[in-house]
């Protein structure tokens, strides 16, 4: 009996003994695999950190007059003009970003006055004959703008020298002093007076030598504060009817091609790039009569 009993306590010990080493075992494959699978995520989030990282930003949309796809340029339904010229009410709508603060222009115009402008370059004087009478809202903005000295100390940030034939000012996210380059990350390019409004004066638009019009970001309601010169005739289907032609250049032209002829220090992937000649808007006068 005492060694049936004594044999007993040893089979107890011996399972005891083995239970514990499975359960050290258990918990030693546990830790291991906890391991492992904590470095799979560290090791996949650093993968994807490293492609976050390297993937191209999101641009932010530019305004600006883009080549057209279309073999025509004649504006669409949803582009053309709504209102009839004069117009006699102009609705203008909050936007952002903004560039620079500035009330918003009377809703009222004066439809039958007559306006020139007149832009105070580094490089010399360029004077608008400012079409009242065809594209009166516009007008009546940029009349509001420039008194406001909203253009003052603003470099002309955006030259086009293939396809279309442009300089492209009135952001004042490009001051006189900023460095002006092609990433899509920069705001240059993106303000506005924080309001816009709808296109006018596109039936038939013509893009000629000459005509300062309104850039947008390719809506018929996303006009601003930002024109654009036209230093050579862009040929017809070049540039849709899209964009509000709202002024003539009267002199000052040649100031305008010889920039163009200097070309740009980089292009951006939409076309076009800040000019090597720097233009600088010290301010803007405006004549009413």
């Amino acid at each position: 009996m005492a060694g049936d009993k004594e044999r007993q306590r040893r089979l107890a010990r011996e399972r005891h003994l083995q239970q514990q080493a499975l359960n050290r075992a258990r918990r030693e494959r546990r830790r291991k695999q906890g391991i492992i699978g904590l470095s799979i995520l560290a090791a996949c989030g650093l993968i994807v950190g490293l492609v976050l990282a390297f993937l191209p930003s999101t641009p932010k949309p530019k305004v600006s007059a883009h080549a057209s796809s279309s073999p025509t340029a004649t504006p669409s339904a949803s582009t053309a003009a709504t209102v009839k010229e004069p117009a006699t009410h102009c609705t203008y709508t909050a936007a952002k970003p903004v560039a620079k603060t500035v009330s918003f222009p009377p809703s009222t115009p004066d439809y039958t006055a007559s306006y020139t402008a007149m832009l105070h370059t580094n490089l010399g004087s360029i004077s608008f004959d400012l079409l009242n009478s065809k594209a009166t809202c516009t007008v009546n903005s940029f009349v509001h703008l420039a008194e406001a000295g909203y253009f003052n100390n603003t470099q002309c940030h955006r030259l086009v020298t293939t396809g279309i034939y442009v300089l492209q000012c009135g952001d004042p996210y490009a001051t006189a002093t900023t460095k002006l380059t092609c990433s899509t990350t920069s705001d240059v390019g993106t303000g506005t007076p924080g309001y816009n409004y709808a296109s006018e004066n596109l039936t038939d638009a013509k893009y000629t030598a000459g005509t300062v019009a309104m850039a947008n970001e390719g809506s018929a309601t996303s006009n601003g504060s930002q024109f654009f010169i036209v230093y050579k005739s862009i040929p017809s289907g070049s540039l849709a009817a899209s964009y509000t032609p709202f002024a003539t250049v009267s002199s000052g032209l040649n100031i305008v091609q010889n920039v163009a002829k200097e070309g740009t220090t980089c292009q951006e992937s939409a076309g076009g790039g800040p000019p090597k000649e720097k233009v600088i808007i010290d301010s803007v006068t405006i004549q009413k009569t």
